[in-house]
């Protein structure tokens, strides 16, 4: 299985401005122009703006209480609902036709505007929007068509660190407060999680996601990694060491790589989960597992656990991992 691709300048398909685009822009508020012309078109009406300093370390004039957001990552889908701002457009979500499976009901009337590869520029133009959450978006072409549109806020940075996301988000959607108050619900829960873990605190905690193609385990710089930290969790094999993509392929002679106290492994299709374990334990590399042996393997949402993450999906975590491990 190769590893997810991020919504880089290597994993865009680049959209290029097309007559219809052009069209579109000229009809909308934000008419397609000069950076100064972006501007102050894309806050047209607006009482106050603020600027923001983006994850790139752009600075970014935005209006001071947007009213129709575009999300174009998991994690910022993530955090404007978290925060009580339901966007306008989202991209889906790795593996899904529109939303992560863990926000598919609160998103489900939230129209698509793109792919995980990156946005369908046109799509953006039509949802009008009045700020733009680009995620981890790199490709400076895109970047320069999707400032032409509206304000775009680059969220995530190299980290991609789900509290930094959110706090910036935050900022850019003017619920600095509401931000606080998430994360510091999260580190409450979290606390109060690791305490009532008792004997399992400091578990080898071990997360794979499977597929036809195999499996596949998550190392240091991702979502779920973070979060099993802020827990004292510990990782076997070369989950302890950084990851080169989002997640590692793994062959079977090499399956070890996932063995711990406890493993948590899941997939993208949500139709398959429910029959996981039992088709992974009739696996012989799978039945040599001590976490299978001992009962200690569960199966989560992969489009929460194994994907970009977010500040939903982090309290969630913390849930499937309290339901698992606390008895």
């Amino acid at each position: 299985m190769a590893p997810y691709s991020s919504l880089s300048s290597r994993g865009i398909a680049r959209p290029v401005v097309s007559a219809t685009l052009l069209a579109l822009c000229a009809l909308t508020l934000s008419a397609c122009g000069s950076d100064d012309d972006t501007a102050g078109s894309a806050v047209a009406g607006a009482a106050a703006t603020t600027q923001v300093t983006d994850a790139t370390g752009t600075k970014v004039k935005v209006p001071a209480a947007p009213e129709r957001v575009v999300a174009l990552s998991e994690m910022d889908l993530d955090a404007s609902l978290a925060l009580g701002v339901e966007p306008v457009g989202l991209t889906a979500g790795r593996g899904q036709k529109g939303a992560p499976q863990y926000l598919a009901e609160q998103a489900k009337s939230i129209p698509v505007v793109g792919a995980v590869t990156g946005p369908d520029i046109e799509k953006v133009v039509q949802a009008k929007p009045d700020v733009i959450l680009a995620g981890q978006l790199a490709d400076e072409q895109v970047l320069e068509q999707l400032r032409k549109v509206a304000p775009t806020v680059v969220t995530i940075d190299g980290t991609k660190d789900w509290k930094k996301a959110l706090t910036l988000t935050g900022t850019a959607l003017g619920k600095s407060d509401e931000a606080e108050k998430f994360l510091a619900d999260y580190e409450t829960k979290a606390s109060a999680l690791e305490s009532d873990l008792g004997s399992q605190a400091g578990a080898s905690v071990s997360v794979a996601r499977y597929s036809a193609k195999g499996t596949a385990v998550m190392q240091q710089g991702v979502f779920i990694s973070d979060v099993l930290k802020d827990l004292g969790f510990t990782r076997p094999g070369i989950q302890n060491e950084q990851g080169e993509g989002h997640s590692t392929p793994l062959s079977d002679e090499n399956l070890k790589e996932i063995d711990g106290d406890w493993l948590f492994i899941g997939s993208l299709d949500a139709t398959s989960d429910a029959d996981l374990l039992g088709e992974l334990a009739k696996k012989p590399a799978y039945k040599q597992l001590g976490a299978v042996r001992d009962e200690h393997a569960t199966v989560i949402d992969g489009t929460k656990w194994t994907s970009l993450g977010g500040a939903q999906a982090a309290l969630s975590v913390l849930d499937d991992i309290r339901k698992a491990m606390v008895k």
